[in-house]
């Protein structure tokens, strides 16, 4: 396959031309990496009006995803959630106001979004208790009773799978139920690119998603900040002629060609030999999960890309347990109080699993007993895009009981909001903010 971008890039740095263009750096080495960090030269095309390199680069993705327009994102999936409620807003009758039903794991960017386009939320909540605060049980049965229940139809149905923790939806079930009254199915995939390689794919596009966003960055061998917006091939053709402007109401008029230059190269590697050594990566971490059940830890069914230990039932804290790790030269992903994160991808070498099975050795902690997740189902006091343009203070979170959130209290991992904007904190958001490590709170003054 070929890599436009990469190499009209490296042709450049190449010709030994003289740069009196942007970057102000003018390929000088600092870091290293200068001397392939461009801007829109000649040639060199334009993220958000492609019709060359870049177009061309778009092309061979979307060819290798199977879906009906593939879309380069430099600022990760954060824009491309934003561009995707854009789209679904954007398609409702002129008069009617957008709503989105959604799943309530959603990102905080989601906030952001439905800020910034004054969307309403109606909310879909966990159907069966969640064990974390990353997950969002949900049925078709239950998405249909849902639906059934709005006045009008929503503009979409929004879910995260995988989540954070590696749990995945029904994509295909939960599609279907959206479809048969008429509402598209925005996936957020940010953790699950790598899905459409596996045999048979598992990815959201082959399942029925009619708009998803990949996080490339997060499982695939590409720079942080590269990320794709898919169209499905059944979506409704606005979505595919209306994704660039979209995208560029969120993005950067100034895209690292740095990231592009990635996305662009990663697009050889997964139409090499990337499905035989995802395979390969797969059944190895599967063989890790089973070695470690066998030593006594508890490991949760995921993705085939994530080990998530369960922290409560393995009899661990799960901070204590990432200092473990850390002790023995290992880094993971995310840990709260009951579970742990750990990410491979086949860019991980043999011997890093080895270390990690070394590091962890046998356990013989006890069970103990996970804290259940309180229902938070704030009242809902004004719109998400009046909490979050109002003036706010920051207090602690002891004391938010009673004030009106005004902004996602927690960090990234896992993002996930507690309370969202314009609702009102009770008790259970407050334990959470607590269980969860967000000493304070932005509320409206």
């Amino acid at each position: 396959m070929n890599t436009p971008i990469a190499d009209f890039v490296r042709a450049y740095a190449a010709s030994g031309g003289t740069r009196l263009h942007m970057p102000g750096h003018k390929g000088a080495s600092i870091l290293g990496c200068e001397a392939l960090d461009i801007t829109e030269i000649a040639g060199a095309d334009s993220l958000y009006e492609a019709s060359g390199i870049i177009a061309e680069s778009e092309a061979n993705a979307a060819a290798l995803f199977g879906s009906a327009g593939t879309f380069y994102s430099t600022e990760g999936s954060s824009q491309c959630i934003r561009a995707m409620l854009a789209l679904a807003a954007w398609s409702v009758p002129a008069g009617r106001r957008p709503t989105v039903l959604a799943a309530r794991n959603v990102h905080k960017a989601f906030l952001y979004a439905a800020a910034l386009l004054d969307l309403d939320v109606v909310w879909l909540w966990p159907e069966e208790p969640a064990p974390s605060l990353c997950a969002c049980p949900l049925s078709p049965e239950g998405l249909e009773a849902a639906l059934a229940e709005l006045p009008v139809p929503p503009a979409a149905v929004y879910v995260t799978s995988p989540d954070y923790l590696g749990g995945q939806c029904d994509i295909a079930a939960l599609a279907a139920a959206a479809h048969r009254h008429g509402v598209p199915l925005l996936a957020d995939n940010a953790h699950g690119a790598y899905l459409r390689f596996l045999a048979p794919s598992r990815h959201p596009l082959d399942a029925g998603a009619d708009l998803c966003c990949d996080s490339a960055h997060k499982t695939l061998p590409v720079l942080t900040g590269g990320a794709y917006l898919h169209i499905g091939r059944a979506a409704p053709e606005f979505f595919r002629e209306n994704a660039r402007r979209a995208l560029a109401l969120f993005g950067s008029t100034s895209p690292s060609y740095l990231i592009l230059q990635s996305l662009d190269l990663c697009s050889r590697r997964l139409a090499e030999d990337y499905p035989r050594r995802l395979a390969e990566t797969a059944a190895r971490m599967e063989d890790v999960r089973r070695c470690l059940r066998q030593r006594g830890w508890t490991v949760w069914d995921t993705d085939p890309l994530k080990l998530t230990i369960d922290c409560a039932a393995s009899g661990w804290e799960g901070p204590a347990l990432a200092r473990k790790l850390e002790e023995g030269g290992i880094a993971c992903e995310y840990r709260d109080r009951d579970d742990l994160v750990l990410m491979g991808t086949p860019e991980n070498r043999p011997e890093d699993w080895r270390r990690l099975l070394d590091c962890l050795g046998g356990n013989a902690g006890r069970p103990r007993p996970r804290l259940p997740l309180p229902p938070v189902r704030g009242e809902a006091v004004c719109s998400i895009r009046e909490a979050m343009f109002r003036p706010q203070e920051r207090v602690p979170a002891g004391e938010a009981l009673g004030r009106v959130c005004g902004a996602p209290a927690v960090g990234c991992p896992p993002a996930i909001p507690i309370a969202a904007a314009g609702e009102r904190i009770g008790p259970e958001a407050v334990e959470l903010f607590i269980r969860y490590g967000a000493e304070y709170v932005d509320v409206l003054r």
